[in-house]
C-alpha cells in the first residue's frame, strides 16, 4: 500500500473520531449544566484548556463564556480541531484516496460534512443536544460503514488504529476536564453534586449503563478503573490500545511481545504499562499527571506512525 494512502485513511479516522470526540467533550458541561442544582457557576475554560488551545482561544474570542467556547470547539473555520475543521479534514482526505475506500464510506463522510456545515449557518436556531447526538450518531454510521462495505485490509487496519489512538486520547482529555472542574471546589468531593459530575462524565463517554453493570455505586476511583483499565468497554483507554496494538501487528505480521518498529515500540510499552497498573498506582502518582503524562505518550505514538509509515525518506 502507498504511504500517502494509508496516511489518508488513518487521518480520515482520527478527524472523524476526533469530530465526535469533541461533541462529546463539549457534552460534559452541558450534561452537567442541566443535572447540577441552581445557583452552581458552570465551568468553560477547562474544555479549551484540556485541549492545549487557551492561548488561541482567548486571542479569538477572550473571555471564556459558554458561547463561545461552544462556538470555538464546534463551528470556527479557523480552529484545526474544532468539529467543522475536523470534518472538512476528513472529507479532503477521503476524497484524495476515494478508490481505495468503499463509495458508502464517502457518501457518509459527505453527509456528515453538510450536516455541520448547515448546522454552522444558523447557530442560534440549534438545538445543541440534538446537534452533538447527530455527531455522534454520524460518527458511529461512518465506523460501521466501514466495517461493513471495506476490504479488512491493510487500510482498513491503519484507519482503525487511528480511531483508536484517536479515542483514547480524548478519553483521557475527558476525564482531564472533569479534574479541571473540581479544582476550585475540593469540598464538592464526596457529595451529590460531585456524583452528578462523574455520572455526566460517564454519559459523555457513553459508558453509564455498561458502568452500572458493572458497579452498584458511583466512586472516582471505579470510574477512573472503568474508563481507563476496562478491558472490554469500547471507549476505554486499554481497549483502545489493544485494538489498536492488534492491528498494527496484522500490517507489519509481528507477534505480540515482539517490537520491529518505533511504533510498535511505543504502543506495545504503553499497552503494557497499563496491563500492571493499578487504580491505586494512578491515585498515588495523581491522576492529572497521569493523563497528561498519558496524552504525551499517545502523541509520540502518533509521531512515530508518521516517521515509520507515513513520512517520505530521502534517498
Amino acid at each position: 500500500m502507498l504511504s500517502r494512502v494509508a496516511n489518508s485513511i488513518y487521518w480520515l479516522n482520527r478527524y472523524i473520531e476526533r469530530a465526535e470526540n469533541v461533541a462529546r467533550f463539549v457534552d460534559v458541561n452541558l450534561n452537567l449544566l442541566l443535572d447540577s442544582p441552581m445557583g452552581v457557576a458552570q465551568q468553560w475554560e477547562p474544555l479549551v484548556l484540556t485541549t492545549g488551545d487557551l492561548e488561541l482561544f482567548r486571542e479569538s474570542y477572550g473571555e471564556g463564556t459558554a458561547d463561545n467556547v461552544i462556538r470555538f470547539l464546534t463551528f470556527d473555520p479557523k480552529y484545526p480541531n474544532s468539529i467543522l475543521s475536523c470534518l472538512q479534514m476528513a472529507r479532503e482526505n477521503a476524497r484524495s484516496v476515494r478508490e481505495s475506500i468503499s463509495s458508502e464510506m464517502w457518501e457518509q463522510v459527505n453527509d456528515f460534512y453538510f450536516m455541520v456545515k448547515d448546522a454552522c449557518q444558523q447557530p442560534a436556531d440549534l438545538d445543541l443536544s440534538e446537534f452533538f447526538l447527530q455527531v455522534k450518531t454520524s460518527s458511529h454510521l461512518f465506523a460501521g460503514v466501514m466495517n461493513a462495505t471495506m476490504s479488512h485490509n491493510e487500510g482498513w487496519h491503519f484507519g482503525r488504529i487511528g480511531r483508536m489512538i484517536e479515542r483514547a486520547d480524548k478519553t483521557a482529555r475527558i476525564l482531564d476536564v472533569k479534574y479541571f472542574i473540581l479544582l476550585p471546589s475540593v469540598k464538592d468531593v464526596g457529595t451529590p453534586l460531585d456524583e452528578l459530575q462523574w455520572i455526566a462524565l460517564l454519559k459523555s463517554a457513553s459508558g453509564y449503563e455498561m458502568y452500572r453493570k458493572r458497579q452498584h455505586r458511583i466512586t472516582p476511583q471505579d470510574v477512573v478503573s472503568f474508563l481507563v483499565l476496562d478491558r472490554e468497554f469500547p471507549r476505554s483507554i486499554q481497549f483502545c490500545l489493544l485494538e489498536a496494538e492488534r492491528s498494527l501487528y496484522q500490517i507489519t505480521g509481528s507477534s505480540r511481545g515482539i517490537w520491529r518498529n518505533p511504533a510498535e515500540r511505543a504502543l506495545g510499552k504503553l499497552r503494557s504499562e497499563l496491563d500492571y497498573i493499578t487504580v491505586e498506582d494512578i491515585s498515588q502518582r495523581g491522576l492529572h499527571e497521569f493523563l497528561d503524562d498519558l496524552e504525551s505518550t499517545l502523541n509520540d505514538i502518533g509521531i512515530k506512525m508518521r516517521e515509520t509509515f507515513f513520512a517520505l525518506e530521502v534517498v
